[in-house]
């Protein structure tokens, strides 16, 4: 810095020197004093810029409530539907909406997790989780709801629930949750009524539990 600051001073002098009857010298010595003073302000100005700007994305985050951040859930099927398709009734029915369904092959429903579920009292008293045999039960509900529709051809009086293979339980479910259940159809034998399916239950976007179905549509004799 103090080599620059040498050099600057020298010119201006020697310029003065060898034009002294020009006003030239004076007006290159101002206009290097006036650029070097140039750089601060837009220094400043950038600064205060990325400032104001920071501040206005903080208080637009604010100006969204939390209640406004999060869509509510698509309806394919209400509760009034489902019951339509499924036998199942208090206590036992475990499905509460249809999010998505594909006919014959896949459908997508939640079950709001809520404290006043009859299970709570017993499964525990001081922590309440929701049992994994009723989240397999309320998978399975939403096979049935695949398999009972006309697309395959299943019926209300005479679908079972058969049989269950590689079940997991990734996490605990407890009060509050939505457990957001898939249901799909990997083979079905129309001749036997038979259907394989693959299970998946999510809270949150992370897997909780997970198995491979067995449903069996019997004939009524």
């Amino acid at each position: 810095m103090a080599t620059t600051s040498n050099s600057v001073l020298f010119l201006s002098s020697d310029s003065l020197s060898h034009h002294h009857h020009h006003h030239q010298p004076l007006h290159l010595s101002s206009s290097r004093s006036h650029s070097v003073s140039l750089p601060p302000n837009k220094r400043s100005n950038s600064l205060t810029l990325r400032c104001s700007t920071n501040g206005d994305n903080t208080s637009s985050e604010k100006e969204t409530p939390i209640e406004l951040k999060f869509p509510a859930f698509p309806t394919v099927m209400d509760i009034n539907k489902i019951r339509e398709i499924l036998p199942h009734r208090f206590p036992f029915l475990l499905v509460d909406r249809v999010i998505e369904y594909t006919p014959g092959v896949s459908a997508v429903a939640i079950k709001n997790v809520t404290i006043n579920d009859n299970f709570f009292p017993g499964h525990f008293p001081e922590r309440p989780i929701m049992p994994g045999v009723l989240m397999i039960e309320a998978m399975a509900q939403v096979g049935g709801i695949v398999m009972l529709q006309p697309e395959v051809g299943g019926s209300q009086d005479n679908f079972f629930f058969a049989g269950i293979d590689k079940v997991r339980f990734r996490k605990p479910v407890i009060a509050g949750d939505t457990l957001v259940m898939r249901m799909t159809l990997l083979k079905f034998q129309k001749r036997f009524g038979l259907a394989k399916m693959e299970g998946k239950a999510y809270v949150g976007g992370a897997l909780v539990c997970e198995g491979e179905f067995m449903m069996v549509s019997a004939g009524s004799s």
